[in-house]
């Protein structure tokens, strides 16, 4: 049988893009950043750095929104769940080390912390749970930030409640750029929450500070076919928006969902884990939701603590000045089932994607 010449994983099709980028890859070195771990699990699993010539360089930013998570939001979540509520959140969101805690070891001494799959699963727990107070622990980029939305303006029960840690993309590129010893050449824009405020919403960034900002894909050729749109960028000395996932992605994005998020939210500055403040680049409940504000209700407030272990690299990692390969502690010390930071324990943080899958395996 022929394979289809469109399949999204054709190897014939991969190696054209190999041929593609030794012609347009620059003389000097590039690095390519992306804020996705889905990104990161399609270049490393499908050993997509292995195509690419030697002076070009992918690195993974702050791509994963459980690695992000302050310690001072984990703080908030872990005194809540002291007062007796059912806290519920995503399942990574567990095992990230607090100060003091995690939450499953908060969990192992009598917390009820539950994993769920939505914010609107976590509404279902509070409506079975009348007598209780639930907390949904919400955490993620825009991607999810319109579910948590959805839930907060639909009249949830009055026993349920949002400890609000949603990050926004587009400000953390613009940190990332002004941060010393980066030196950026170039974004690889996340499809799915380019889905939610479109492929226009980077036009600042790219305008501001002259580099290439292309939306991509998930699948192997979309990586590869956005990352030959940067090449080319960067060999014709242009800086522009492309958009590489036109089947999915719009230039000003999903209009309701981004309604949701403005009736719902307002923006605040946000810290980001082994970052640090990042103006406007959180989403705090509005005024009029200040019922199910979990921070308001409880009357708790974090304390930034350690975020960072001794000898563990995270933060260098998370602002794409190191790979995970580079940090000591990697795949000895730290490993999924025994994570020392926070870029081990999310199933998209780099160290758990290179753990897994390796970081130049062959195709």
């Amino acid at each position: 049988m022929t394979p289809d010449p469109f399949a999204l994983r054709d190897p014939k099709l991969a190696s054209k893009f190999a041929r593609l980028f030794s012609r347009l890859a620059p003389d000097r070195r590039v690095k390519i950043v992306h804020v996705c771990g889905t990104h990161e699990i399609a270049v490393t699993q499908h050993g997509l750095r292995s195509l690419l010539p030697e002076t070009v360089e992918v690195l993974e930013g702050p791509g994963c929104p459980v690695c992000v998570t302050s310690t001072a939001d984990l703080d908030c979540a872990l005194k809540i769940a002291e007062k007796g509520a059912i806290l519920c959140t995503f399942g990574d969101m567990l095992r990230v080390p607090g100060t003091e805690l995690s939450l499953a070891e908060a969990k192992a001494q009598g917390a009820d912390v539950r994993t769920v799959l939505s914010a609107e699963a976590a509404v279902e727990i509070a409506r079975r749970n009348p007598g209780r107070e639930v907390v949904f622990f919400a955490v993620g980029f825009e991607t999810t930030a319109p579910g948590t939305a959805a839930v907060l303006l639909d009249s949830p029960p009055q026993n349920f409640s949002v400890l609000a840690s949603h990050k926004l993309i587009p400000p953390a590129l613009e940190a990332l750029m002004a941060l010393p010893e980066v030196d950026i050449d170039a974004f690889l824009a996340p499809g799915h929450v380019s889905t939610i405020i479109g492929s226009d919403a980077y036009r600042p960034i790219a305008e501001r500070f002259q580099v290439p900002v292309v939306v991509g894909g998930f699948e192997p050729l979309d990586v590869l076919y956005a990352l030959a749109l940067i090449l080319r960028q960067l060999r014709e000395g242009r800086a522009e928006v492309e958009n590489a996932y036109v089947r999915a992605v719009l230039p000003q994005g999903n209009t309701r969902a981004r309604e949701l998020l403005a009736q719902a939210f307002r923006t605040v500055d946000a810290h980001w884990r082994g970052i640090g403040v990042i103006p406007g680049s959180g989403l705090a409940l509005r005024g009029e939701l200040a019922r199910c504000d979990a921070q308001e209700r409880f009357g708790v407030e974090g304390e930034l603590g350690e975020e960072i272990a001794p000898g563990c690299r995270c933060a260098d990692i998370l602002v794409a000045r190191a790979l995970p390969s580079d940090c000591p502690l990697f795949g000895t010390a730290c490993t999924p089932l025994s994570p020392v930071g926070a870029c081990m324990v999310g199933s998209e943080g780099a160290c758990n994607v290179w753990y897994r899958y390796g970081g130049r395996p062959q195709l």
